[in-house]
């Protein structure tokens, strides 16, 4: 198992390229399935995630290949509308593939899905919604089997969700394109990467109404064909990159992004003392001194992202005074406080509310990444310690962080990845 190495009390500064983002690059490439004729997807990063889910998309008999940071994909010979455990397990964005395989050819059987251990987050609102459109569900041995109505295509309804869901949303989204009739769908998700899914959706013939609102009427079609499509920036990506400015007093560049997909983070970070500036496609972050505290609470999209929320954590532990956090939307989105305790963190948490205390620095220790987001606020930490740092199950980052380790290079970290067999010797 791979480790980083990472030796810290660096200055992260410089410039660093955005990939495309992991949470819109998924359910684009599952809604490929909807196409009857040959589809291009440019600005596709290369995750483990992206990997799984070409993996689970070409078992099913489609041929989808990925160049460069190009996927094509034509699904004339689909022969199999099955999504099998030992794929789905790693990845819960697997799940997105139920709603195009049952909207398009009838049926479907998908494995329960799998992915970070932060909490529980239930399916049951993309079942329910299948459900309101005519579908026949049922849960047997960890599988969600799916049949649509008689006449094999869903039937367009009117749905509200129980609570906000972006994978719901996005599910919904496609399922209700070639519907039988209009689907009215409230309490939608808002966030940058439902909007990218349905501007292509459209652009391979869906009729959506409301896009970025809470509310959305999708006037089902017959068929969708194929299109040429972008994948939005990494928000996330980019936060956690300008992140590393802040607590290393540092200057960071990130281009090939965008102000508006990430405008609550940069509101925090200006109000922590940072210098931000904008253009077309970059953003710019200038940090002298300690950060000031904060206050933040994560929400959903437009609000402050649960997934930004371990690496602003990092960030207040080295702040000149006292921060509170609350978190909203995970319940167990605070495993991240020990390994950061491990640093010297001064950490207090109380269900959901954690009370960081900022320290003048962080000190070495060897740590444990415990989710994707988490691992990046670590290796943050890392860089920004005294010492030498070793940080396991990097798996987690290679899931949500292209070319990770050159790109921390670029600005600055002195970090490698080691086998943990080869560090233990």
């Amino acid at each position: 198992m791979d480790q980083f190495l990472i030796t810290g009390s660096s200055r992260i500064a410089g410039e660093v390229t955005i990939s495309g983002a992991k949470n819109a690059a998924l359910p684009l490439l599952a809604a490929m399935i909807l196409a009857e004729t040959p589809t291009t997807l440019h600005n596709v990063p290369s995750l483990q995630d992206v990997r799984t889910l070409i993996k689970l998309i070409a078992g099913m008999g489609i041929d989808i290949q990925k160049e460069g940071s190009t996927v094509t994909c034509d699904t004339k010979n689909i022969d199999s509308f099955y999504a099998p455990y030992d794929l789905v397990k790693t990845m819960r964005a697997s799940i997105l593939v139920l709603g195009p395989l049952l909207a398009r050819f009838g049926e479907a059987e998908v494995s329960l899905p799998g992915g970070c251990a932060i909490g529980s987050r239930p399916v049951d609102q993309h079942l329910k919604a299948f459900e309101a459109m005519g579908a026949t569900i049922s849960v047997e041995n960890g599988y969600v089997k799916a049949q649509a109505p008689k006449g094999g295509r869903l039937i367009g309804a009117r749905f509200s969700f129980d609570m906000v869901t972006v994978g719901g949303t996005e599910n919904v989204i496609m399922a209700a394109a070639l519907a039988k009739g209009t689907t009215v769908l409230g309490n939608c998700a808002l966030e940058p990467e439902v909007v990218d899914l349905a501007n292509m959706l459209v652009k391979m013939g869906a009729k959506i109404s409301g896009i970025g609102t809470a509310t959305m009427t999708i006037e089902g079609v017959e068929r969708l064909h194929g299109c040429e499509y972008s994948v939005v920036a990494d928000r996330i990506e980019t936060g956690s990159y300008l992140a590393g400015a802040l607590m290393t007093e540092g200057d960071v560049l990130t281009k090939n992004t965008h102000a508006y997909l990430l405008d609550p983070v940069l509101k925090k970070f200006e109000a922590m003392g940072a210098i931000i500036t904008t253009g077309d496609d970059w953003i710019r972050a200038q940090m002298t001194g300690r950060p000031k505290p904060v206050d933040i609470r994560t929400q959903p999209h437009p609000g402050f992202p649960t997934d930004m929320q371990a690496q602003l954590m990092a960030v207040c532990c080295l702040a000149d005074g006292t921060s509170t956090i609350i978190e909203n939307i995970f319940e167990n989105r605070y495993m991240h406080v020990p390994e950061l305790m491990r640093l010297g963190a001064d950490i207090k948490v109380d269900g959901h509310t954690a009370v960081v205390e900022g320290v003048e620095r962080f000190t070495a220790a060897p740590v444990m990444a415990t989710d994707l987001r988490a691992s990046m606020s670590l290796v943050m930490a890392a860089a920004a310690a005294e010492g030498e740092s070793l940080i396991d199950r990097i798996y987690h980052i290679d899931r949500g962080y292209e070319d990770v380790e050159n790109k921390l290079r670029s600005l600055g970290v002195c970090i490698q990845r080691v086998n943990s067999n080869a560090a233990s010797v």
